[in-house]
């Protein structure tokens, strides 16, 4: 991999990140007490955006491979500058996505969903596993937008997963 390579790729990170980080949030779901859930919908919504962030890591790191020079595989200007603004793109995506996450576990599972349940009573720890299972996501979703490392998604899968239980048919 040249330098200017790694230069333009870092430098997409970066912007990438901070446009990703400006951008409005939507919500999950609607915070009127409508009583209008889809748990099972909203599980699958995680799992497509992680898929996604996925998708997104993997094309990233494809992008910083070094190329075969000896085989006529060489960049010009313009296709440094195709593959910064790919790249700043992918960067982008991965944020929405890991962002979106963090949007439905927060508006929708955590203050809507789970319920409290106070020390001694039944149920309660029940409680405290969605709590850190949610918690888990969360942070798996954080670090997705800090790196483009996919033991980073395959957590961010995992913890997923440790959750769906609750709330799929």
């Amino acid at each position: 991999m040249t330098r200017q390579i790694a230069i333009i790729v870092t430098l997409s990170m970066i912007a990438g990140a901070w446009i990703a980080l400006s951008m409005p949030t939507a919500n999950a779901h609607c915070q009127m007490p409508c009583g209008i859930y889809d748990d099972p919908a909203r599980i699958a919504g995680l799992k497509e955006d992680a898929a996604t962030i996925r998708k997104a890591v993997t094309s990233l790191r494809n992008m910083m491979e070094p190329h075969d020079h000896a085989h006529g595989e060489d960049h010009e200007h313009a296709d440094d500058m195709t593959q910064f603004n790919q790249g700043t793109r992918w960067i982008m995506t991965k944020d929405q996505h890991a962002q979106a996450i963090q949007d439905v576990v927060s508006y929708y599972f955590l203050t809507q969903r789970v319920k409290a349940v106070p020390t001694g009573k039944e149920g309660h720890e029940t409680y405290i596993a969605q709590l850190a299972g949610f918690h888990r996501i969360l942070v798996a979703a954080m670090k997705c937008k800090q790196t483009a490392d996919l033991a980073m998604v395959d957590e961010l899968d995992a913890a997923i997963a440790a959750v769906a239980g609750w709330y799929t048919d």
